[in-house]
């Protein structure tokens, strides 16, 4: 998986989003950058409304690209505050920069990132999906209770 770049700051989750905590109480979410290059080239993102408040390992976004649609999972509970609104004009932002202009949405949360995967776990998810004949897609991810 050389194709793949996976920042040992962030924590993710089995379904492909990564989270990084802002420090004022809000985490920034996106796919990771394994999962776009899964999908290809992204042309439609429909980004969840703000003010809607999510449960983990609920989907509440959608990515569409050439090859399939995939729903975005939100990776801890809270409130949607913010969403990336230049992806409605550029979701190619996702393929170009998942893990900075590529972000899609950012939730307020209680919640604290220890649930979810490290870099290395992460890692060896992704290493185990490019390994199985199967997984082309996101189209059936794995969910983390």
């Amino acid at each position: 998986m050389s194709s793949s770049n996976i920042p040992t700051d962030l924590r993710y989750a089995e379904s492909h989003e990564w989270a990084r905590a802002n420090g004022d109480g809000t985490v920034t979410v996106g796919i990771t950058d394994h999962a776009q290059h899964l999908l290809g080239d992204l042309v439609f993102v429909e980004i969840p409304e703000i003010g809607r408040a999510v449960a983990a390992a609920e989907s509440c976004a959608v990515v569409e690209s050439v090859k399939a649609a995939s729903d975005i999972y939100s990776p801890l509970e809270g409130v949607i505050v913010e969403v990336n609104e230049a992806l409605a004009d550029k979701p190619e932002l996702i393929n170009e920069d998942p893990y900075g202009e590529g972000w899609i949405f950012r939730i307020k949360t209680t919640a604290t990132l220890n649930g979810l995967l490290n870099a290395a776990a992460y890692e060896a998810i992704a290493l185990a999906e490019d390994e199985d004949e199967d997984a082309g897609s996101l189209t059936s991810p794995k969910l983390v209770e």
